[in-house]
């Protein structure tokens, strides 16, 4: 009996230093996915397009939402560390602040993959993202082509220091430089449709002669699109960028001209396509874009 219970306390002993392990079979493998928040419809079909494609490939998602706060991102990712996740999908609420997350999965041995924003620093595996310099581009050639490259611009940044709003910001000013437009303001609204419409609405009140408006997000240029229309200034050209479900419908209706599809839905596949490589001991390179479209009436 004695010698019964000593190979069954071996055995328990066994297992549960196997527990403490990383699992390698797929099906109880995990991915970790941190986003900038989860009050954003850009965001929440990010989130979902991970969800589906890991549930074709067999692997659990644990989510967890940062608000829009650096703090809760980092609270988030020491919880995360801790979840017994195979590798963590990282949406930074803002790319400078995003290093002190990565360098705590760094010193858990967590593998890091950015999406759509980047990390200033630390050990990251991948960055998945659309190419915003493009994007940004794009809008620009867009507005040049109708405007034919004159008229008083207004330009919405998203959330300071975040990798979207400096490379967005960079392809549209980069893209209009040589025209004859006039970047006649250029002001925060954290990628926010309050703040977007509030902002608007103090710009008109200083700047009444306005061409057009470049919004670093759909939410901020559908806020922008809101104060105009209330101001009476139908006529100005608004572009935003994700192509989100309610700005695409405005484009439809001839409220909004354009937005830059950024595919949401596609960068969290293509993210979980590339942790699916990762964890199959397979190399991935060190960015991978994922394709832009304009979207117009």
């Amino acid at each position: 009996m004695k010698k019964f219970l000593s190979i069954t306390m071996v055995l328990v002993l066994s297992c549960l230093t196997l527990v403490g392990c990383r699992q390698v079979d797929n099906d109880t493998k995990k991915i970790g996915l941190i986003v900038s928040t989860l009050n954003n419809p850009f965001f929440v079909d990010l989130r979902d397009g991970v969800i589906k494609k890991a549930k074709e490939l067999g692997y659990e998602v644990v989510v967890l939402d940062s608000q829009n706060d650096p703090a809760k991102e980092v609270s988030n990712m020491e919880d995360i560390s801790v979840k017994n996740v195979d590798v963590v999908l990282l949406n930074p609420v803002d790319s400078d602040s995003a290093v002190a997350s990565v360098m705590i999965a760094n010193n858990s041995d967590l593998p890091v993959v950015t999406v759509d924003r980047a990390s200033n620093g630390g050990k990251v595996v991948s960055h998945i993202a659309s190419d915003n310099v493009a994007g940004g581009d794009m809008a620009a050639k867009f507005l040049i082509e109708k405007l034919g490259g004159q008229g008083n611009i207004v330009e919405l940044e998203g959330i300071a220091g975040s990798s979207a709003t400096r490379d967005r910001g960079k392809g549209f000013e980069d893209g209009i430089k040589g025209s004859s437009f006039n970047l006649v303001s250029k002001q925060s609204a954290d990628f926010d449709r309050t703040k977007g419409l509030s902002v608007m609405e103090n710009i008109i009140q200083s700047k009444s002669d306005i061409s057009a408006v470049f919004a670093q997000n759909d939410e901020m240029a559908l806020g922008a699109q809101k104060a105009l229309e209330g101001a009476g200034m139908k006529e100005v050209l608004v572009v935003g960028f994700d192509a989100t479900e309610d700005a695409v419908d405005a484009v439809k209706k001839g409220k909004m001209a354009a937005t830059v599809a950024q595919q949401p839905i596609l960068i969290g596949e293509t993210a979980v396509e590339a942790v699916h490589k990762l964890l199959s001991n397979e190399k991935i390179d060190a960015y991978i874009p994922v394709e832009l479209k304009l979207i117009t009436k």
